[in-house]
C-alpha cells in the first residue's frame, strides 16, 4: 500500500539516487531504486540544477511506478560542513534552544545564514558533546523548493553519513566482542562510522575522493586519524571496508595498518541482488538513500536540517485541509437538512392551513343557530339563564307531542284569517302553560276575526292586549288550550 511506503533520496550536487522501501510484518523490501544525474555543463547553477534533479526524480519514480507516503531527503557531505561542539546542558531541548549561540561561539563565526542539525554523541557532568553539521540556508531553500515544485515534499533533510550509519546499524550484523570502524568509499565521498556502547551516536567522519587517487592509500593515511578522533572507551579492533570500485586490497590494508581488515558486502546486508541495484550508479549512494528511509520505516531519531529550517508542515496541512472539508461538508449537510425540515414542515402547515378553512366552512354550513360565544364565560352565564328561566316555570315541561298539538291549532286559525285580516306575526312564545302571540293585522276588525279564528280551533284566550301603530292594529294574545 502506498501508506507503508517510504522514500529515500540521496541528493548531490549533480546527481540524486533514489530507493522506495516498503514493510511486510518487521521485514523491508527495497521496491525500486535509480540513479539520475544532470548532464555536463561548463556553466552551473545550482538553483536550476536542483530543479532539474527534482524533474527527473519525480520522472523516474512516474516510470516505475513508485507510490509512497513520506520521503526524506540524504544531503551529499559537499553540501554541509561537520564540526564537534560542547553544550553545558544535558537536556536535549535545552541544547536545542542554545545550539546556535553553542556553535557560534566555536566556530567563532556568524551564522545566521547557515541551518544547523546535531546530534548528542555523549553526555557528562561537564555538559554533552554534540556532533553539530550546518549547511547554506539558501542552499536548503532552493533544494526544498525545487523538490516542492515537484510535488516532493522531504519530511527530513539528513546528513548523508547519518543515514548511512543508520543503514549499518540495522542492517550490518557483527559479533558481540568486535568493535569495527567502518570504511566506506563511493565514486566520490568516503566514510568512517564507528559505534561504541559508551556513546549515544556512532562517531562519524566524511572526506572527498578524488577519482584518480590511490583509495588504498588514501584509507592508509585516513584510518589512524579516524580510530583517535573516534574517541571511545572501546579499542578499535577490526576494519570493515567496502569501495564502490572494488580497488582496495584488504590484505595490503591490515598489513599497513595492523588491524585485521575484511571487505563488507553492502548488497548483501541489505538483501538485494545485483539486478535490483542495476540502475543505481553507486552503492554507497544506494545505502545512504535506503537509510534515508529508514528513518520513517524504523521511526529512529533523525537528525533534520528541517527542525532548524523550514521546519515540515505536510502532515499538519493535510491535517488543515482535510478538517476544511469535513467542516464544509457538514455545513453543506446541515444546511440541507435544515432546508429539509423546513419544506416539510412548511408543506404541513399548508395542508392544514387548506384542510382548517375546508372544516371551517363546511363546520359552519352544518351548524344551527348562532355561532358560539368566544369564550366559555358567556356561555356559561347563558346557560344558567336558561336553567333558571326553566326552574321559573310551574308545571312539567310539556313533550313533544302536546307541543306539535298546540302548534297544529294556532298554524290551523292564522290559516282560516291570514289572507282577508293581512296577519303578520312577530313573535310565538311557548311556555308549558301557555301559548304567546304578538303581531298585527289591517285593522281592528281583522284583528276580532282573528280571536274569532282561534276560538273556533279550540284555545282559550286568557289576556289579549290590541293596540295601533300607523294603519295596522297590534295585539297581543295569550291563549291556552279549551278544557
Amino acid at each position: 500500500m502506498e501508506g507503508q511506503n517510504y522514500l529515500g533520496i540521496y541528493l548531490g550536487k549533480d546527481g540524486a539516487t533514489v530507493v522506495c522501501l516498503g514493510s511486510q510484518g518487521r521485514g523491508r523490501d527495497v521496491l525500486g531504486c535509480f540513479s539520475v544525474s544532470l548532464e555536463q555543463q561548463r556553466e552551473r547553477n545550482i538553483s536550476a540544477d536542483m530543479s532539474e534533479l527534482a524533474r527527473l526524480i519525480t520522472k523516474g519514480c512516474a516510470e516505475r511506478e513508485l507510490e509512497f507516503s513520506e520521503v526524506a531527503v540524504a544531503l551529499d557531505c559537499s553540501m554541509f560542513m561537520q564540526h564537534n561542539v560542547h553544550s553545558e546542558f544535558k537536556d536535549t531541548k535545552q541544547i536545542a534552544q542554545t545550539i546556535r549561540f553553542d556553535a557560534e561561539e566555536a566556530l567563532s563565526t556568524d551564522i545566521s545564514d547557515v541551518a544547523i542539525a546535531f546530534e548528542v554523541t555523549s553526555r557528562g557532568e561537564t555538559g554533552s558533546e554534540l556532533t553539530v553539521f550546518t549547511a547554506q540556508r539558501q542552499l536548503l531553500s532552493d533544494l526544498l523548493a525545487s523538490l516542492q515544485s515537484n510535488n516532493i515534499d522531504p519530511v527530513t533533510v539528513e546528513p548523508d553519513v547519518n543515514c548511512l550509519s543508520r543503514f549499518v546499524l540495522q542492517n550490518v550484523s557483527l559479533p558481540e566482542d568486535s568493535h569495527p570502524l567502518f570504511a566506506m568509499l563511493s565514486r566520490r565521498s568516503g566514510y568512517f562510522i564507528s559505534f561504541a556502547k559508551s556513546q549515544q551516536a556512532a562517531t562519524v567522519r566524511t572526506f572527498l575522493v578524488g577519482r584518480t587517487q590511490d583509495k588504498g592509500d588514501l584509507l592508509a593515511r585516513q584510518i589512524p586519524a579516524a580510530i583517535a578522533l573516534s574517541g571511545t572507551a572501546e579499542p578499535i579492533n577490526c576494519l570493515k571496508v567496502f569501495d564502490s570500485t572494488d580497488s582496495v586490497n584488504c590484505q595490503q590494508l591490515s598489513n599497513k595498518l595492523g588491524i585485521e581488515a575484511g571487505s563488507l558486502d553492502l548488497a548483501q546486508c541489505a538483501a538485494v541482488g545485483r539486478d535490483v541495484l542495476a540502475d543505481c550508479a553507486d552503492t554507497v549512494e544506494f545505502a545512504i538513500a535506503c537509510g534515508a528511509a529508514l528513518a520513517h520505516l524504523e521511526k529512529t531519531r533523525s537528525t533534520s536540517f528541517r527542525d532548524d529550517f523550514m521546519p515540515y508542515q505536510g502532515k499538519k496541512m493535510r491535517l488543515q485541509k482535510t478538517l476544511k472539508f469535513l467542516s464544509v461538508s457538514v455545513c453543506v449537510l446541515m444546511i440541507a437538512l435544515g432546508m429539509y425540515v423546513t419544506s416539510q414542515l412548511l408543506q404541513q402547515n399548508r395542508y392544514h392551513r387548506r384542510l382548517r378553512d375546508k372544516f371551517e366552512s363546511e363546520y359552519s354550513a352544518v351548524m344551527a343557530g348562532q355561532r358560539l360565544p368566544g369564550g366559555i364565560k358567556p356561555g356559561v352565564k347563558k346557560l344558567g339563564s336558561v336553567s333558571r328561566r326553566l326552574k321559573s316555570e310551574k308545571g312539567p315541561i310539556v313533550d313533544d307531542e302536546a307541543l306539535s298539538a298546540k302548534l297544529r291549532l294556532v298554524l290551523e286559525a292564522f290559516n282560516k284569517c291570514s289572507a282577508p285580516t293581512k296577519l303578520d306575526i312577530d313573535t310565538i312564545t311557548i311556555t308549558a302553560k301557555n301559548i304567546r302571540i304578538k303581531g298585527s293585522t289591517s285593522g281592528r276588525g281583522s284583528t276580532r276575526r282573528l280571536r274569532t279564528a282561534i276560538s273556533g280551533v279550540g284555545l282559550k284566550i286568557l289576556t289579549d292586549n290590541i293596540g295601533a301603530k300607523g294603519k295596522r292594529d297590534t295585539f297581543t294574545i295569550t291563549v291556552v288550550p279549551a278544557k
